[in-house]
C-alpha cells in the first residue's frame, strides 16, 4: 500500500467521522440535552440576584 494510498482512506475515514458527529449533533433526539445546557449559564443568576443587608442597594 503506497503513502498516497493511506493518506486518501484516512482523509474518508476522517470526513465520515465529522459527518457522523455533525449528524448527531444536530439530531432531534438532542434538542433536550442542547436547551438545557444553554441554559446552565442562567442557573447561577438567581443565586447571585438575591442579596442580603448593605449589598442589596
Amino acid at each position: 500500500m503506497e503513502i498516497v494510498s493511506f493518506h486518501s482512506i484516512w482523509t474518508l475515514v476522517i470526513f465520515v467521522c465529522f459527518i457522523v458527529i455533525a449528524l448527531w449533533a444536530y439530531s432531534g433526539r438532542r434538542k433536550k440535552d442542547f436547551d438545557e445546557a444553554a441554559n446552565l449559564v442562567f442557573a447561577d443568576e438567581d443565586k447571585s440576584q438575591v442579596k442580603t443587608g448593605e449589598d442589596n442597594k
